[in-house]
């Protein structure tokens, strides 16, 4: 009788420690480990993912690994193709042109971009035309037929600076006076008078300017938006207006600088299986509730998210079942706020990547990182 007694008991607790297993749906002992990749290690986006990381991660049972990249274009191929990475920084107008490839005709931009999902729009981030502090250019449109560093092939700020110039000047920029250097190597060129010109995209206040050296600051500025240039009415087919503030670099600046700026998504896959899309959606829910924790303790850049789900343009799709849990939430908040009288608001991975042979490359599948596959 005893040993029956046992046996049941034994039973029992099995039962109850699977019940609670199930129950727990991943956010127990063993989280899930998944990666996010972001840029470069100086740059808005990787602090963004530690903010994911720290506030947003932890609650919905997930460690997520902050991973440092070239940037956007790079960011959507190791999103699509790379095993763990679940999330991803991408910028808007690196997002479209793989868009705009993929209708065209494009496979490999198809391939790459159709089974990608966002899951809401971030911010906006600054587009900086560094000159030294002793060049004759004052503004932005005067940078035609200068030695530029566009950013490293595989970086948003490549895909930004050569379509907004070739918007300005109706033409691409000379393969002569194009170099493909990073943020750092950008700067320490420009300061050696070996390149005109630097183009940089990161959300301000941006740690490559805030941990620069005061003197070495001292020998670069700004070039500024013309409101008044053809060149800027052209640009404004694709990008936004944007301030570089005093304030984001109050040692330095003496007078705020008009520039574009482009948006950051967060994105993820099209993902099927049952404890990827749980844990996803236990994410999104994560997002929601700690999202006044972000805007109080995360990045500065975090003040000016909104928590919406804008319309999307065409070749555009939000993640549906994270769609889903933000859009409960957001009727949540919206009943709180109203109740408070407020007022205010708030198939797993296909393993394609074969790679085919193809005709060479353009310089747009270039920058997309679309080459050799």
């Amino acid at each position: 009788m005893l040993k029956k007694t046992l046996i049941g008991l034994t039973g029992l607790c099995a039962l109850l420690f699977a019940i609670c297993a199930a129950a727990a749906g991943g956010t127990g002992g063993n989280p899930a480990h998944y990666k996010i990749v972001t840029g470069p290690e100086r740059g808005t986006y990787i602090q963004i993912g530690n903010d994911l990381s720290k506030w947003v991660a932890p609650p919905a049972g997930i460690d997520l690994e902050v991973i440092p990249s070239k940037g956007s274009a790079e960011n959507v191929q190791r999103m699509r193709f790379e095993p763990g990475v679940k999330l991803a920084l991408v910028q808007s107008d690196v997002y479209q042109a793989y868009v705009d490839m993929a209708n065209s005709g494009n496979q490999d931009a198809g391939t790459t971009i159709r089974p990608l999902r966002l899951i809401m729009p971030l911010y906006d981030e600054e587009i900086y035309f560094v000159v030294r502090n002793d060049s004759p250019m004052k503004t932005i449109n005067e940078i035609k037929d200068k030695v530029i560093s566009v950013g490293l092939i595989g970086s948003g700020t490549a895909q930004s600076a050569t379509t907004l110039y070739r918007l300005m000047f109706n033409q691409p920029i000379p393969e002569q006076n194009t170099q493909h250097l990073s943020n750092e190597d950008a700067l320490a060129a420009l300061i050696v008078k070996k390149i005109d010109v630097a183009i940089i995209v990161a959300g301000q206040p941006a740690k490559l300017f805030t941990d620069m050296n005061p003197d070495l600051l001292q020998q670069i500025r700004f070039l500024r938006v013309d409101p008044n240039a053809p060149e800027t009415a052209r640009a404004k087919q694709t990008y936004f207006p944007a301030t570089i503030r005093v304030s984001s670099y109050p040692n330095w600046l003496k007078e705020d600088v008009p520039t574009w700026t482009v948006k950051a998504f967060l994105v993820t896959y099209d993902y099927n299986l049952r404890d990827t899309v749980g844990n996803l959606n236990r994410f999104a829910d994560s997002l929601c509730d700690n999202f006044d924790n972000l805007q109080e303790h995360g990045h500065p850049k975090w003040k000016q998210v909104k928590l919406e789900l804008p319309s999307l343009g065409k070749g555009w799709q939000y993640y549906p079942p994270v769609e889903k849990h933000l859009k409960a939430c957001l009727a949540r908040r919206a009943a709180m706020q109203a109740a408070a009288g407020s007022g205010s608001g708030t198939p797993e991975r296909a393993a394609a990547s074969q790679k085919l042979n193809r005709r060479p490359c353009s310089e747009q599948e270039r920058l997309l990182l679309l080459c050799g596959k």
